[in-house]
């Protein structure tokens, strides 16, 4: 199971996806441009030292990374979808893709897409924070696949 970021532009945010990651062992793609120099300090410290334990690729544009994730499904997250990511059925080799946090995804990133779905949310509110919505996201598709990390101390 892998997270897309399309053209993040929040450097915490993308230090809190990369932080999901190494929890749930997730890898990540970050499709640039970013809206944020990528040294920035904001990344590591939402990371912490968890961005030593998540693999991650960062790709230069949408055809790079479409390129490199071969015949994977691409699922777009996205509040334009009918479907509910909890009728959806995942699998373990799904990429989960999230758009930029102020515009989404364009529409040809939408159609090269294998499904759309939206996560439920009560009317009057328009969406989660990017990082919020790849952590609920995730953790249904793990669930779903039989996925998630079993560690017990």
């Amino acid at each position: 199971m892998r997270i897309a970021l399309f053209e993040p532009e929040i450097a915490g945010n993308v230090g809190a996806v990369l932080r999901l990651g190494a929890c749930l062992g997730a890898a990540i793609d970050l499709i640039e441009p970013m809206g944020f120099t990528w040294d920035d300090r904001r990344v590591r410290r939402a990371a912490m030292d968890y961005i030593d334990h998540v693999t991650f690729v960062r790709h230069s544009d949408f055809d790079a990374f479409r390129s490199a994730i071969g015949p994977s499904r691409l699922v777009l997250f996205t509040t334009k979808a009918r479907q509910s990511a909890y009728e959806f059925e995942f699998r373990p080799d799904d990429v989960l893709l999230f758009g930029k946090e102020s515009a989404g995804v364009p529409a040809y990133v939408a159609e090269a897409c294998t499904a759309g779905v939206r996560l439920p949310m009560r009317p009057g509110v328009r969406s989660m924070n990017l990082a919020m919505s790849a952590a609920v996201s995730l953790g249904e598709a793990l669930r779903q696949t039989a996925s998630l990390p079993e560690h017990i101390e």
